[in-house]
């Protein structure tokens, strides 16, 4: 598994108060653009390959990365209307060709997952979508995930109230085929978890989770966004 989708297409109105003339996957820390950060990690672990699902301010993106960094290959799905993630996806699976396991990325959040750890639990499991899972107290902010002992998806839940909880981390590791068989178009405007989370959790039972205990950073809203600039370097 060599190929990574990054959901960068989001309006970031959150950080229109610390970033108002650029998109969020380029907003600066440390000097240096966020995306960087998150395809440097990638690409340390092995992937060869990005898919950059853009539609805010894309030419900006664009215009940054060309079609290549670190000599790696670069694809652009491109949302002329926006599209949300899950249509975002949609339009980036166009450019994957197999049906080998694919990373896919939130463009707003970086979390240390060990590619070949997920890899494993995913292909050992069977899995066709796996989520990788952190800890959390803040409640209502991330979608909750309870798992079986074995790390079976149970459910989902935004308004899960537990006082700590696994929530999702944005890293996911897919079988493109299965999203694709799920009947949405290339072009609809959907979300990823209201919508293809939701129906894959309805039809299908292998979808699996992994705690990872690495750092995760949301730069979404603009006090996690100034905190990054202590976690990214």
């Amino acid at each position: 598994m060599t190929k990574a989708i990054i959901l960068a297409g989001g309006l970031g109105t959150r950080l229109n108060s610390v970033l108002s003339d650029l998109p969020k996957p380029l907003a600066p820390i440390n000097g240096k653009p966020f995306l960087e950060y998150q395809m440097d990690y990638w690409i340390h672990q092995g992937i060869d390959h990005f898919v950059l699902s853009v539609g805010y301010l894309k030419e900006k993106i664009v215009d940054y990365f060309g079609d290549h960094y670190q000599n790696i290959p670069i694809n652009y799905a491109i949302e002329d209307t926006p599209l949300d993630t899950g249509g975002g996806l949609l339009k980036a699976l166009n450019f994957i060709t197999s049906d080998e396991p694919i990373l896919v990325l939130n463009g707003d959040t970086f979390f240390e997952v060990d590619l070949k750890v997920i890899n494993d639990f995913h292909l050992n499991r069977g899995s066709i979508w796996t989520f990788s899972l952190f800890r959390t107290k803040e409640i209502g902010r991330y979608m909750g995930i309870h798992l079986e002992p074995s790390g079976k998806l149970k459910f989902m839940n935004q308004e899960i109230n537990d006082q700590e909880r696994l929530a999702n981390g944005g890293v996911y590791l897919i079988n493109p085929s299965i999203v694709k068989a799920l009947g949405y178009k290339s072009g609809e405007k959907i979300s990823l978890e209201k919508d293809i989370l939701k129906k894959l959790s309805e039809d299908y039972t292998n979808i699996y989770g992994i705690e990872f205990e690495g750092q995760f950073i949301d730069i979404g809203v603009p006090n996690d966004y100034k905190r990054a600039a202590s976690i990214l370097n």
